[in-house]
């Protein structure tokens, strides 16, 4: 429930109406401990696998969660997947792995030349949501695989990769209003456009916070912020 790669897997699951058609086992650390950890692996790639579920188990679900019933609103169109693959590339380099890559530095200069460009995106995303047609979601009125892939990384950010992993120039919350409003808006909402909730039930925050402090050795699981995430 931690893994943000993970994450991004299990949330197009809710939000295809998978549950009853592929099986998830959530498993944590004790597994590991008592060898009973990963089975045979298929495949490993949440990129990979995310595609797989926008179509490939579409002949066992209801006509209107199928990709074909959508139209331009599928969640990979044909005539944004060019820009969607563009965001997809520095979103994942520089934010998704970026505050991996800062929270895991070994020395000062590691950390500085990795912290900066993680909030030098972050500005990047903020000024393309004010941009006319880029909201609400990253490209326009539906949901696209460009917010599913950095869902899960904004997330997380503010109770953990702020206090954790030492990303802590700014807040999604408090600096951030575009994404803020962005992030609220895709994790309270219950409506058919998220299948009913898929955002918020794929979130776990204490299993983030002690996911990180985990793994980063720290002795201390932070308490806050709170909330973890704000209302509308």
């Amino acid at each position: 429930m931690g893994c943000p790669w993970a994450h991004r897997t299990n949330l197009v699951r809710s939000l295809k109406g998978l549950e009853q058609v592929v099986q998830l086992i959530v498993w944590d650390t004790s597994l590991v401990h008592e060898k009973k950890g990963w089975e045979t692996i298929v495949n490993n790639e949440s990129s990979e696998i995310i595609r797989m579920f926008y179509t490939e188990f579409d002949a066992l679900i209801p006509e209107h969660l199928r990709e074909s019933s959508k139209g331009d609103k599928a969640i990979l169109p044909d005539h944004l997947r060019k820009d969607i693959d563009a965001m997809n590339e520095w979103v994942y380099d520089t934010i998704n792995n970026g505050v991996y890559k800062t929270g895991f530095a070994q020395s000062q200069e590691a950390y500085e030349e990795h912290v900066y460009p993680v909030f030098e995106s972050l500005d990047r995303l903020e000024e393309h949501l004010c941009q006319s047609g880029h909201g609400p979601y990253l490209f326009g009125d539906h949901i696209t695989e460009a917010d599913i892939r950095l869902y899960p990384t904004l997330i997380r950010f503010d109770v953990a990769y702020f206090t954790i992993f030492k990303c802590n120039l700014k807040m999604i919350r408090y600096e951030y209003p575009q994404l803020h409003d962005w992030l609220r808006r895709l994790y309270w909402d219950e409506s058919e456009a998220t299948n009913y909730g898929a955002f918020k039930k794929t979130v776990e925050f204490q299993a983030y916070k002690e996911g990180y402090s985990n793994a980063t050795k720290a002795k201390i699981v932070p308490a806050g912020p709170k909330p973890e995430i704000m209302p509308l």
